[in-house]
């Protein structure tokens, strides 16, 4: 250690207890500031890529809507050679329907499984522990 070194670290060992307790708070809360920060650093890093990631399939979606509208009219011109063109346009047209409407009620079946939006699971299990901090309930000793 150099000349000035050597004040610093005895006059950092010579700090009371009571100085080194003062300061606790004022560090606690320094780091939670920092992890705050580089909480903020990390969400706008991974937000910047879900962003471009949600522009893709965006995009790819919108293709996608006009290659099942050019499915849907090959459908029409591929019945059209046996019928007329209206009537495979309402044949197409019908089935479209009819996977539409399946998909709506299975889709609402999936709603009801749901059973609410909040969390109860993890409600419930927050609830527990603040009880077994209180003293209270059946938890683990």
């Amino acid at each position: 250690m150099t000349d000035r070194e050597q004040p610093a670290a005895a006059g950092a060992r010579a700090r009371s207890l009571g100085a080194l307790v003062s300061d606790l708070p004022r560090l606690v809360v320094e780091l939670l500031k920092a992890e705050l920060n580089h909480l903020k650093a990390e969400f706008a890093e991974k937000a910047k890529y879900a962003g471009v990631g949600i522009g893709l399939f965006a995009f790819a979606a919108f293709l996608l809507f006009f290659a099942f509208g050019t499915l849907v009219a090959a459908a029409i011109l591929g019945i059209a050679v046996a019928l007329p063109a209206w009537a495979a346009a309402l044949i197409v047209f019908g089935a479209l329907v009819v996977i539409a409407v399946v998909l709506a009620l299975i889709g609402a079946r999936s709603f009801k499984k749901m059973d609410g939006v909040a969390p109860s699971q993890t409600i419930a299990s927050i609830k527990q522990d603040a009880d077994a901090l209180k003293g209270l309930g059946k938890y683990d000793n």
